[in-house]
């Protein structure tokens, strides 16, 4: 991170406290049984994400573009429930609320990382939808594995790229007084205002970032339903239309529970109590990572069949191997 501790030539010295304090919520009774809440539901996701990939990777008929970016989706739930939850569990669960620096900022990365991923799945897949309904002659030739593995490796380096400029640019802080982060985790909102000397690249970036992770991802995913919807109306019978349109109920459903908190949270984030904010924003980490397998399962037809033609495989291999242990 040096590149961005020099200006002009020269090396700039600049005060980093040995460690951060995570104050996390703060007066209300008994909190240590929501960070137990915490857990169970971090069980529920690894397990749940872990089917669905084990499902994607056994069913060669789901070897397709769309799960390609299923696939990655439950990878992404995985991975940032596993770089959140358990270190939040330590945190304040086992009293260990003081997170060094450099910890504290590889913590930073991982989960606003996988936070950008998520906006960016979820555009991936609202893209697939679209090609299949509105060109599903060319959606062959417009969405390949090709194409998918492209994009999301796009969305990743781009992910990656602008958490290590976050990163790098916190490094140029100096923390002379309080070194106590009003969050859950290490919050880069909250740690930039700590600072004691000029914080104005962060506070841009803190402006920058929601627009292109949050808003332009929400805002091509409803312009894409709206053309989907708007092209059905004029082409499709009500049932025909309807028929199409139960093919994104699924992801429609993870729109809406990823984005909605989010969007109440930063638009009222002068308004609300602290502990409200981070109340909203933990759930927001925990439950759609949990939620997403579960509604593809049940949403999906595809993965609904995957299970049963998986589930009778493993049947017949159960009566096989007792029928040869008798014989």
């Amino acid at each position: 991170m040096e590149l961005f501790n020099s200006a002009l030539g020269r090396n700039i010295t600049f005060v980093h406290p040995e460690y951060f304090i995570i104050s996390g919520l703060t007066g209300i009774p008994n909190i240590k049984y929501y960070y137990i809440f915490f857990f169970f539901v971090y069980i529920v996701s690894v397990l749940g994400n872990t089917s669905v990939m084990t499902i994607i990777c056994l069913d060669h008929n789901l070897r397709t573009p769309k799960y390609v970016a299923v696939f990655n989706l439950a990878f992404v739930d995985l991975f940032g429930s596993s770089a959140l939850v358990p270190k939040v569990i330590d945190i304040f669960l086992f009293n260990h609320p003081n997170v060094p620096y450099r910890d504290c900022l590889t913590f930073l990365f991982f989960c606003y990382t996988c936070l950008c991923m998520q906006s960016f799945n979820l555009v991936a897949l609202a893209y697939d939808r679209l090609v299949a309904i509105i060109f599903p002659l060319h959606y062959g030739v417009k969405v390949t594995h090709r194409f998918m593995l492209s994009l999301i490796a796009a969305f990743w380096a781009f992910a990656i790229i602008a958490n290590i400029i976050t990163v790098g640019l916190i490094t140029r802080l100096s923390f002379c007084e309080s070194v106590v982060i009003n969050s859950y985790f290490c919050d880069h909102g909250q740690i930039y205002r700590l600072a004691c000397n000029d914080n104005y690249p962060n506070y841009v970036l803190s402006c920058l970032y929601p627009v292109l992770i949050f808003w332009v991802p929400l805002g091509f995913i409803l312009l894409s339903y709206l053309y989907i919807g708007f092209t059905l109306s004029k082409v499709a019978t009500v049932q025909e239309g309807l028929k199409a349109f139960k093919t994104c109920i699924g992801h429609l459903l993870l729109v809406a529970i990823y984005f909605i908190p989010l969007l109440m949270t930063f638009t009222l984030m002068e308004k609300i109590h602290p502990n409200a904010r981070i109340i909203n924003l933990s759930l927001t980490s925990v439950i759609p990572p949990m939620l997403n397998p579960i509604i593809y399962v049940l949403q999906t037809q595809e993965i609904k069949e995957s299970l049963k033609r998986l589930l009778k495989i493993r049947r017949k291999s159960k009566i096989t191997m007792a029928k040869s242990n008798i014989m």
